[in-house]
């Protein structure tokens, strides 16, 4: 074997150990979840409502499938700059779906909601405040939310390799983060608990900052961002 195939394939045992490592993160992330407990009990005068309830579930889901665009590329990458991203990705989402779901179970309330997504983003789901994000609301659920890749885009990206992996990571990725901003900055405004909107509003400000940066990488590599529409 050369030394060029021995690097080539000792790569990828290693990304999957990054990738194992990480899922270990999302159960850790969920035990906490569950282990916030009593802190979130003491520091919450006001009970979750549909909005609190409602995002947890929708953004779990939403996270999951940027943990898996994430998972393909720090495996199938040869790029450092882009394995980086999607390891900060991967670990960063996976943690947030841990306490997300965590909560769910403290309110007893379930992983996934089974009437669509973003009914919870309406004029009466009772939300804490009534600032801009009022404007994103909805009239009631739909069937996919904003920014999610196709099950053919995901097959795309799980057999693309190289430079072409790279960019449709990228691509993929920056337009799953502007999709999800509607919701974030929603629930940053109009979650009842204290708790999920600082996590929405954490959740906002991070993804804008790797928006910027994916954007930049994309003009570096010559290619556009993917429309949201």
């Amino acid at each position: 074997m050369s030394e060029n195939t021995e690097t080539r394939t000792g790569g990828r045992p290693a990304g999957a150990v990054l990738v194992l490592g990480a899922i270990g993160l999302l159960l850790l992330g969920a035990v906490a979840g569950v282990l916030l407990r009593m802190p979130l009990e003491k520091a919450e005068s006001a009970a979750p409502g549909p909005v609190d309830i409602g995002f947890n579930q929708d953004m779990s889901v939403h996270h999951a499938q940027a943990v898996d665009m994430a998972g393909i590329a720090l495996i199938g990458s040869t790029d450092n700059d882009v394995r980086r991203l999607a390891y900060d990705i991967m670990t960063t989402q996976s943690n947030q779906i841990g306490r997300m779901q965590g909560w769910l179970q403290l309110w007893d309330a379930p992983s996934q909601s089974v009437e669509g997504f973003m009914g919870w983003m309406s004029a009466d789901s009772g939300g804490h405040g009534h600032g801009a994000a009022t404007t994103a609301a909805h009239s009631g659920p739909v069937a996919a939310m904003p920014g999610m890749a196709t099950d053919e885009e995901m097959t795309a990206l799980r057999q693309a390799t190289g430079p072409a992996l790279d960019t449709l990571f990228l691509q993929l990725m920056l337009r799953h983060h502007q999709g999800g901003v509607p919701m974030l900055d929603y629930a940053a405004e109009q979650a009842s608990t204290t708790a999920v909107r600082s996590l929405a509003a954490t959740m906002s400000k991070t993804q804008s900052g790797e928006s910027t940066l994916m954007t930049t990488m994309l003009t570096a590599r010559g290619a556009t961002p993917l429309p949201l529409g």
